[in-house]
């Protein structure tokens, strides 16, 4: 007679790599909401001056860095806006228009996501609180949060955006960062790796590619883009190493603008 199998206990369950570097990432996201969020509020003011004091005279070494950064900023500006992302320029009227905006939208954000992370949870429905204080709240559930891939993505995905908007109404221009090779498409030096999308584009205003879905072919002001998912390829293309690529934009992500003194 054979002896009974004994019982199996049922592992535990196992955390994810990416939903925790998911949560690792949104906690930066949301620090920097939580620190740039009261400067909305500051901005619609009234009376607030809107232009900053002038700079001093610059020698050629900062002529040289400032023209290469409008260049970046300028091809940021429009892979912003063929994405749905430009921000509403002008004067005061505008912008104050526009911070209102932002400030509306971050806050009905924020509300909303801490109640999908807390029904997601099965943690009830969160008690009535300032935007301070629900990402407080949201960022002491981080851990919990990681356990859940889909939840963990969805809260990034948030975070990210929301503190996008908020820098962005704020005036603060999204750098993009040189990558070493050249492009497959043009063989210039100019891809530049865009941290708050996670993607690499061409910045060169000649560059066309042959793919039938690129808008590049039929629209001047758009770069062609190699998403995450595409690095691998695009690394051989250019002759670079794909964790080169992905270092530079983690290195980015994990001391954005919005965090830098």
């Amino acid at each position: 007679m054979s002896r009974p199998t004994p019982a199996v206990p049922a592992a535990p369950a196992v955390r994810s790599v990416l939903a925790e570097s998911d949560a690792t990432r949104a906690r930066l996201w949301i620090e920097i909401l939580a620190r740039q969020f009261p400067e909305l509020i500051e901005e619609l003011a009234p009376g607030r001056p809107g232009a900053r004091s002038a700079p001093g005279p610059l020698d050629p070494a900062q002529l040289a860095a400032r023209a290469e950064r409008d260049r970046d900023d300028r091809a940021a500006a429009r892979w912003n806006e063929q994405h749905g992302h430009s921000v509403v320029g002008g004067g005061a009227a505008p912008i104050r228009l526009h911070v209102s905006d932002a400030l509306r939208d971050i806050t009905d954000g924020v509300v909303e996501l801490e109640e999908a992370v807390l029904d997601r949870l099965g943690a009830g429905r969160p008690r009535k609180a300032a935007v301070p204080e629900r990402l407080a709240r949201l960022t002491a559930l981080l851990g919990r949060i990681a356990e859940h891939p889909v939840l963990a993505s969805h809260v990034l995905d948030e975070c990210r955006r929301m503190a996008r908007r908020c820098s962005a109404a704020l005036g603060e221009a999204e750098s993009l960062i040189r990558v070493r090779g050249r492009c497959p498409w043009c063989d210039s030096v100019s891809l530049r790796a865009f941290p708050a999308w996670r993607a690499v584009l061409c910045v060169n205003p000649g560059c066309r590619c042959t793919e039938p879905d690129c808008g590049c072919g039929t629209n001047s002001s758009y770069r062609h883009t190699w998403r995450e998912t595409s690095w691998t390829q695009l690394a051989l293309d250019a002759g670079v190493d794909a964790d080169e690529i992905a270092a530079l934009v983690d290195e980015a992500e994990a001391a954005p603008a919005g965090l830098r003194a």
